[in-house]
């Protein structure tokens, strides 16, 4: 059974359109969410970019996540994995839901 992909419905389109989310991953570290934007503009409208940062450290991971309509996220897949960025090349899939882990026992404070 394939995993379950990463589309959703839009709010934002009277329509009720699907909205793909996109990993982009190997991203540099020097990378903000408006460079990421305006490299995904130039396939289709972007929804939403986010960048993940360690919650320790506040420190950018080197990758994120970009929401487009399908159609067009798939021309920006196809487009833009490989894509070099600062001097590394990206890459750029569909994202898929995340496993479920199990829940941790809670550390030694709990009885």
């Amino acid at each position: 059974m394939p995993p379950p992909r990463a589309v959703r419905r839009c709010p934002l389109f009277k329509r009720d359109s699907p909205v793909t989310t996109i990993y982009v991953g190997n991203l540099p570290f020097n990378a903000t969410e408006q460079d990421v934007k305006v490299l995904f503009e130039r396939h289709g409208k972007v929804e939403s970019v986010k960048l993940i940062n360690d919650r320790e450290t506040g420190k950018p991971r080197g990758f994120g996540f970009v929401d487009m309509p399908q159609a067009e996220a798939q021309a920006a897949i196809q487009a833009l994995n490989g894509f070099q960025m600062n001097g590394r090349p990206l890459r750029v899939n569909e994202a898929q839901e995340r496993p479920q882990r199990p829940r941790q026992g809670g550390g030694p404070f709990r009885r």
